[in-house]
Parts: structure tokens; C-alpha cells; sequence
């Protein structure tokens, strides 16, 4: 039996930019919602970086902010300050909870075909406290959190520590997420298989990983690795 596993922050839920325009302005700050929608993908790629570099919480979180905010061409305060205030204040106020159209439908179709389902995320260490606020928490058979594991991907203990609670090897997980070097290359290191979900393809993919763009194309990724119970499921 296969396991899925789903990065949370823009896998399940995005980025709620016009949360984050109210939140800087608390500090006396100004951002545009659209400006910094249209810079996310860019700040997501120096977050990759970053980790490639071995940066990990804090220190990535705040370069894939300070790059949208000054990206953005937020005014009226220190990016370095109002980065390291936003990630200080993310476990009571987490940025990351607008939901992504059809991908919780997804883990309901899932669950309804008897796949055990999880979250493996880099976050704050209050997600679980997110996703039942959310109203999914019983959806989901673990919330791998390495906020509160003290281990992050690509760290092949996070995932383990998941496919454990769900009654699975590693090796029988599928895991989505968009980041590629935490949850592509994390996966693959522990014998898993990846669906990596973002906004354009690589120029090619390793065995064992499929591409989506959204939540159908999530789905169909995944029925080509094997989880064939939703074959005649709609996400």
C-alpha cells in the first residue's frame, strides 16, 4: 500500500498576499497584493537556493521573504526588520492559508479511497493548530511539522517520521510539494516518489517524479504512480 504525503505552504494553501499587505502595514510598511503576487515565484527560487546552500528556518524563510518584499518594492520600513518580525510573529499569524482550488478536495478524494494521507512541512511548529483551523485537520494522519520535530526536509528523518505514523516504508510514500530541492530531492532520498507541483516544468524530470501545475494535474500525476484506487475518483 501507497502513502501521500503533501508539502503544505503552496501545495495546500498559498501565500495570502493581501493578509501580508496588512500585516506590514502594522509596522508602518506598504506593499501592493498584486506586486508581490507577481514576485513570489522569484522569491520562491531564492528559497531553493538558499536551501541548496544549507540555509535552514529562520535563515531560509527570511531570504524567500526579504526577496519578495524588496522584490514587491515595499516602502517605509527596513526589509531585514519587518523579515524577521513576519517569520517571529508566522506561528500565531501564518501567511500561508488560502487554500489552492481543488487540493484539499484532492486529500478528500484520497482519504475516501482508503490512501493514508499526510503533511510533511518546514513550518513554525504550529501547523497542526492551522490545518484544524482550516477545518482539515481529520483528514490528514499525520502533520509532520519540523517546527515541532526539530528536523526539516530535505532531512530524510522528517519523512520518515511521517511514513511511520501513516503504517508505511519511505519508500512507499508520494510525496507533493513544490519546492525542489526540500521536497523533490528530499523524497527521492528516502526511496520515495515526488510529484512536483508548480507553475512551470523543469526541463526534465528524474524517475520516479511527475509534474502538476494544479490540482488536476495533481491527481492525474498520481494515479501514474501507482495510487490507482483514484482512477475513477474526481479530486
Amino acid at each position: 500500500m501507497k502513502a501521500v504525503t503533501f508539502d503544505f505552504g503552496q501545495t495546500l494553501a498559498e501565500l495570502d498576499h493581501e493578509m501580508l499587505a496588512r500585516r506590514v502595514a502594522e509596522r508602518g510598511a506598504e506593499l501592493d497584493p498584486a506586486r508581490a503576487r507577481a514576485e513570489t515565484d522569484a522569491a520562491w527560487r531564492a528559497y531553493g537556493d538558499a536551501k541548496r546552500a544549507g540555509l535552514e528556518g529562520r535563515d531560509a524563510w527570511c531570504t524567500f521573504m526579504r526577496t519578495l518584499l524588496t522584490r514587491a518594492d515595499a516602502q517605509g520600513a527596513d526589509i531585514d526588520a519587518l523579515a524577521s518580525w513576519l517569520f517571529s510573529a508566522q506561528p500565531q499569524q501564518n501567511l500561508w492559508r488560502k487554500p489552492i482550488p481543488g487540493m484539499f478536495e484532492l486529500v478528500h478524494a484520497l482519504e475516501s479511497a482508503g490512501v493514508p494521507v499526510g503533511i510533511v512541512s518546514n513550518s513554525e511548529g504550529r501547523l497542526s493548530e492551522l490545518v484544524t483551523e482550516l477545518g482539515q485537520r481529520q483528514h490528514f494522519g499525520v502533520v509532520a511539522d519540523s517546527g515541532r520535530l526539530g528536523f526539516e526536509k530535505p532531512d530524510r528523518r522528517i519523512f520518515e517520521h511521517a511514513a511511520k505514523a501513516l503504517g508505511v516504508a519511505p519508500e512507499a510514500l508520494v510525496h507533493v510539494g513544490d519546492a525542489w530541492e526540500a521536497d523533490v530531492v528530499g523524497a527521492l532520498a528516502v526511496g520515495a516518489q515526488a510529484v512536483y507541483f508548480a507553475p512551470e516544468a523543469p526541463a526534465s524530470l528524474p524517475e520516479g517524479v511527475r509534474f502538476a501545475r494544479d490540482a488536476a494535474e495533481a491527481r492525474a500525476a498520481l494515479v501514474a504512480l501507482g495510487i490507482g484506487e483514484l482512477a475513477t475518483n474526481r479530486a
